[in-house]
């Protein structure tokens, strides 16, 4: 919005071209969510308590430890996320850019599902919120919707591909494979984050680091001068996306404050599945999908402990972790809360330079 209306008039007011550059908008964008969620986030979380009264209900056959700790902490917290970032984004970002209004609409929309979920389970005072059809059909309409949108955009020589990180000129032709695995990205990338979403910081820093990486990897590949320089594939428009993904540090910051042990909020399944989502489908966009792999490492083993769990109780009877996610399983052990969540924040740190280091690796 801003840099539509303001640089009409850089012919008058020369200081206003600095709206022309993308990372001058990220910083601005940055901040502004940042204000936002200090603004509003004590109103907001003051308002959760008001209508939850008991706060978010705690899973039974989970550590015992979080029935006494973390009773009565509201959840829903996603909705500031949600309000900060995208304010930000509409105020900062190039409003005619495409990239942008697809990653807003995966962002809201699977945030209106996480929201229906945890107010089933705040209404209904119990674990269980939407079934499991319920939230999976609905995103992947959603994704499929993004994943063609993406497609329409995408310059014809990277249609249907997909990039292979490490190797110079590597793509590989999906084909008809290329919706269907757009989807899986996006979905899984949702869902992954809401499996890590379980101790207070867990999810919010590395789904920051997360996009801080993939801010850095979507400017490059839509600068057609760093994209050329490092031999990455040129994907006009989708350096806008770093703005977008600068205003969601800052809501992430602003959240984390509420969210610092002991947590004053939850973000629930608003504020995971919605942050997943931007996450795949920006990777998707920036045709980086198989470097998400390794920068959202650390999603991807809490997903592979609940998977690998289900697989070896079904089919041994006997379960490889002492709790799935991974993250209970260190509980389960003795770890402090403190110690499991600043670790997998340094496991995050790692993968994500690695991630970033593929880009001139090749």
């Amino acid at each position: 919005m801003l840099p539509d209306l303001l640089l009409n008039y850089t012919n008058h007011f020369q200081p206003l071209n600095l709206f022309n550059y993308i990372s001058f908008r990220t910083i601005g964008a940055l901040l502004t969510a940042l204000l936002i969620s200090f603004i509003f986030g004590p109103s907001i979380i003051s308002l959760l308590k008001k209508t939850q009264k008991k706060g978010q209900p705690i899973r039974t056959d989970g550590p015992k430890n979080h029935i006494i700790f973390k009773a009565g902490t509201p959840t829903m917290g996603g909705l500031l996320i949600l309000l900060a970032f995208s304010i930000s984004t509409i105020l900062w970002a190039r409003l005619d850019n495409q990239y942008i209004w697809v990653v807003l609409g995966v962002a809201i929309l699977f945030g209106v599902i996480g929201l229906l979920d945890d107010w089933l389970k705040v209404s209904r005072m119990n674990s269980n919120g939407l079934k499991r059809f319920q939230k999976i059909i609905p995103q992947l309409l959603i994704a499929f919707f993004a994943a063609w949108i993406i497609l329409e955009n995408t310059p014809e020589n990277l249609q249907n591909t997909l990039s292979i990180p490490f190797l110079k000129d590597s793509i590989l032709f999906l084909g008809i494979l290329y919706i269907p695995f757009t989807i899986l990205v996006i979905v899984g990338s949702s869902n992954a984050v809401n499996l890590t979403d379980g101790l207070d910081g867990l999810a919010i820093v590395p789904v920051m680091i997360a996009a801080g990486s993939l801010a850095v990897i979507a400017y490059l590949v839509g600068n057609i001068n760093f994209s050329n320089y490092l031999q990455l594939n040129y994907v006009p428009g989708v350096g806008e996306i770093t703005v977008l993904l600068g205003a969601i540090i800052g809501s992430g910051l602003g959240f984390l404050w509420f969210n610092a042990p002991p947590a004053m909020v939850f973000m629930g399944d608003t504020g995971s599945l919605s942050l997943g989502g931007v996450i795949g489908v920006t990777a998707s966009a920036s045709r980086h999908e198989l470097v998400l792999v390794i920068i959202g490492g650390l999603f991807v083993l809490e997903t592979v402990s609940v998977i690998v769990q289900i697989l070896s109780f079904k089919l041994t009877g006997k379960r490889i972790f002492r709790m799935a996610p991974l993250h209970h399983h260190f509980e389960q052990k003795g770890w402090a809360e403190s110690t499991i969540v600043i670790r997998f924040w340094i496991i995050a740190v790692i993968l994500a330079l690695v991630g970033i280091s593929s880009l001139k690796l090749r």
